[in-house]
C-alpha cells in the first residue's frame, strides 16, 4: 500500500467548479511544496497558441473537450507537479477515473455564495456568465454544481472551501489541502 501511495504522492490534481480557488490554492499549495504549478487550462491555451474562447468559438464544446482530454493525458504524466483542472474537465469522457488513477485528486467544495464572490474578486472574464444579474449567476452556479456534483464527489478528497479573501484564509486552506493528503 506504502508503494503505490508514493507513485503519486508528488502529483496532486485540484477539481471543482469555476471560482472554488483551485488555480489560487494550487499556486499557493506549489510553493509550500516545492513543486511546480500547471493549471490546465493555461497548458492548453500555450500549447494551441489560442485561447479557450477562441477554441470553443472555432471548434465548439466537443472540439475543445476532446482536446482538453489530450492536454490532461499529457500533463497528469508529469511527476512532482500540482494541478489545476478546468470545471468541466472531471465530467467528460473517463476524466474523474483517470484523474483519480494518475494523482491524490482534491475537490474543494464550496457554496454558489463563495464561488459568485470569488468570481466578482478575479478579474478573469467567465463567458458563460456574461450579460447575468447576480441572482442568474447564482441560480446557474447552482443548477450546475447540482449536475457536476456526482463527478467531483469521486474525488479521493474533499475540501470545503470559506471564502479565500485574505492571505491567511489562503495559507489555512493550503495546511488543509496538505493535511488531506497527509503532507
Amino acid at each position: 500500500m506504502a508503494e503505490s501511495k508514493a507513485n503519486y504522492l508528488h502529483r496532486i490534481i485540484i477539481i471543482g467548479y469555476m471560482g472554488a480557488g483551485k488555480t489560487t490554492l494550487g499556486k499557493a499549495l506549489s510553493k509550500d511544496l516545492g513543486l511546480p504549478f500547471y493549471d490546465l487550462d493555461w497548458y492548453i491555451e500555450s500549447r494551441m497558441r489560442k485561447t479557450i474562447e477562441q477554441i470553443f468559438v472555432e471548434r465548439g464544446e466537443e472540439g475543445f473537450r476532446t482536446i482538453e482530454r489530450n492536454m490532461l493525458h499529457e500533463v497528469a504524466e508529469f511527476e512532482n507537479v500540482v494541478i489545476s483542472c478546468g470545471g468541466g474537465t472531471p465530467c467528460f469522457f473517463d476524466n474523474m477515473d483517470y484523474l483519480n488513477q494518475q494523482a491524490e485528486t482534491i475537490y474543494l467544495k464550496a457554496t454558489p455564495d463563495v464561488l459568485y464572490s470569488h468570481i466578482k474578486m478575479s478579474k478573469k472574464v467567465r463567458p458563460l456568465l456574461q450579460n447575468k444579474t447576480a441572482d442568474e449567476v447564482k441560480t446557474y452556479m447552482s443548477e450546475q454544481l447540482a449536475k457536476r456534483e456526482a463527478y467531483y464527489s469521486k474525488a479521493k478528497h474533499t475540501i470545503d472551501i470559506a471564502l479565500l479573501d485574505s492571505n491567511d484564509k489562503i495559507q489555512s486552506a493550503v495546511k488543509q489541502l496538505k493535511a488531506s493528503i497527509k503532507l
